[in-house]
């Protein structure tokens, strides 16, 4: 699993478009909670948006496994690469 997590990261960067801010915020709370487990830091504060938005995003999958967040994570890759297609390299 790790092998096919490692490919969809990177696939990942290299979508023909930019996934849109709920997409962005999924790839990102799956891909934190794979790597990291659950959240170890204070939320940011009330004007930083983006650290905000990112640390609820991670938040939402509180508990989950990261075997569980790494599937979701290429799920997540595999629709959007289907949706916006890949550059060619």
């Amino acid at each position: 699993m790790i092998e096919t997590f490692e490919k969809a990261a990177h696939e990942a960067t290299v979508l023909k478009q930019r996934p849109g801010k709920d997409e962005m915020s999924a790839l990102y709370g799956f891909y934190k909670q794979a790597t990291v487990g659950d959240v170890n830091i204070d939320r940011p504060g009330f004007l930083d948006f983006i650290g905000r938005g990112k640390w609820d995003a991670w938040n939402e999958k509180k508990g989950m496994s990261k075997e569980d967040a790494m599937a979701a994570y290429v799920d997540v890759v595999e629709k959007l690469k289907e949706k916006y297609g890949m550059e060619t390299q």
